[in-house]
Order: structure tokens, then C-alpha cells, then sequence
């Protein structure tokens, strides 16, 4: 299992699909994930340090999470299946809630926990950037410009 850390939201062109980035903490792996647009929103409005004046869905489920006096210690994705990723929002005492990573990435992001990919998920849908010098972003749209959800569809190999 490798820790990962949100690069960010990109949207690919011409379909306007948000794309969730996430960059392995101790390698040279990226993970993109199409999600929607309005987990795209939650999850850029908390990287950008936006307050809404009302909680959100995500700021609603933080709430609700310290409210009960649990503790969230982690997101893990753990499984992509034809093409749908998978994700475990885990709490403390064990508590294991079944999630959409956008959903648990915007969680996570609001709580300061950690995000975790599985090695099979990262081995079957992860990408090899292993230039540094180059700027992250830049590398992602050059991606994004050669890659499809399509891509990521599980095969009969």
C-alpha cells in the first residue's frame, strides 16, 4: 500500500471531465481518477482554503464524524472493477465505510487524514512520471491529452 498526496483537479478536454490527481508520497507513481464534477468542486474549493458560508456535503460528513467522537485514520482505495475505483473510509476502532474516492478524498482532505492506494489498484491504473524536473501540471496535461477513461476499463487479460 503506498501513501499518496492530491496533486489536484485538472479537467480534461473537450468532454469537461474532472480528473482527481494523486502522486505517490515516496515514489514516481500518479494516479488519475475521473470523478464528478461536484466532488471535483469540494475537493479544489478545500485545497484552495474556500470557507462556504454553509458546510457542504463533505464539510456535513466531518462535522458528523467529530460529532460522534470517532476518529477517520485513513482513506484507502482499494480496488478498481471494470473500470470503477473503490474506496474504505477507516475509523477508528476498525470501522470500515465503503466510499467513492472522490468522496473519501474530500473527506480526508478536510479531516488532515492520509490517503492509500493499494499496490494492485496502482500497478493496474497507476502511471510513471519520473521526471522531477518537470512541472507536475505540465505533465499532466500532456497526459491528459493522450489518455481516455477508456484506458483504465479493466480487459479479459
Amino acid at each position: 500500500m503506498s501513501e499518496m498526496r492530491v496533486v489536484g483537479i485538472r479537467v480534461e478536454q473537450p468532454q469537461n471531465q474532472p480528473v482527481l490527481l494523486l502522486r505517490e508520497v515516496d515514489g514516481d507513481r500518479y494516479l488519475p481518477i475521473w470523478i464528478g464534477q461536484m466532488e471535483a468542486t469540494a475537493i479544489a474549493l478545500e485545497q484552495q482554503g474556500v470557507e462556504p458560508v454553509r458546510p457542504l456535503t463533505h464539510d456535513l460528513i466531518k462535522n458528523l464524524v467529530d460529532a460522534f467522537g470517532r476518529t477517520l485514520q485513513e482513506v484507502r482505495i482499494v480496488d478498481l472493477k471494470e473500470g470503477t475505483f473503490y474506496a474504505d473510509l477507516i475509523f477508528d476502532g476498525g470501522l470500515r465505510v465503503s466510499s467513492r474516492p472522490s468522496d473519501a478524498v474530500a473527506v480526508a482532505l478536510r479531516i488532515g487524514a492520509p490517503v492509500f492506494v493499494e499496490e494492485p489498484v496502482l500497478v493496474e491504473a497507476g502511471l510513471v512520471m519520473p521526471d522531477e524536473r518537470e512541472d507536475e501540471v505540465e505533465k499532466f496535461k500532456e497526459f491528459l491529452e493522450s489518455v481516455s477513461p477508456d484506458d483504465f476499463k479493466a480487459t479479459d487479460g
